[in-house]
């Protein structure tokens, strides 16, 4: 199954020091029937792109946690074994739990964003909690990160953005 782990730049430098992302569990996203129910389309492309999307929603909590995180979404795509994931639609729509930590061979691509977004991801990071609880003003500032679309990486190539970051 392809899911999608919100991340920060330390996450990524774990993975290529270790060699997985973990330990279990993880919190991911995929194209589960929550998701499906919620976007209404049958185009697979537009699904996993709205999971991708959930997960860089996910990416601003965890750099609002981490202070020394750059100030750049990124989500891990990685096809893991069905038998790892369990499908929790019940905490929100497209929400899955991993069970075994993601080997870097697993990784398809990496998606994060480039230098011009910092300044926007770090209001939106500083307001995603608030615009969790409802705050309008705080879900504007989310809202405008999603102007940014997230660049893509090869896993061989997660290194060159560290590199940039």
């Amino acid at each position: 199954m392809r899911v999608y782990l919100p991340a920060t730049t330390a996450m990524l430098r774990s993975l290529l020091d270790s060699g997985v992302l973990g330990p279990p569990p993880l919190t991911a996203f995929a194209v589960t029937p929550g998701l499906r129910e919620w976007y209404l389309d049958d185009d697979m492309e537009d699904l996993e792109y709205a999971a991708t999307l959930e997960a860089a929603r996910g990416s601003l909590r965890l750099i609002d946690t981490d202070p020394a995180a750059a100030l750049r979404r990124i989500v891990v795509a990685a096809d893991v074994p069905d038998r790892a994931v369990t499908i929790r639609d019940d905490l929100d729509r497209g929400v899955v739990q991993l069970d075994e930590a993601v080997p870097l061979a697993a990784v398809a691509s990496v998606h994060a964003d480039d230098a011009d977004a910092e300044a926007t991801v770090a209001a939106a990071a500083e307001s995603i909690i608030a615009a969790d609880l409802g705050d309008p003003a705080a879900q504007e500032a989310v809202d405008d990160v999603e102007g940014y679309e997230l660049s893509w990486y090869a896993n061989q190539e997660i290194a060159t953005l560290l590199g940039s970051v």
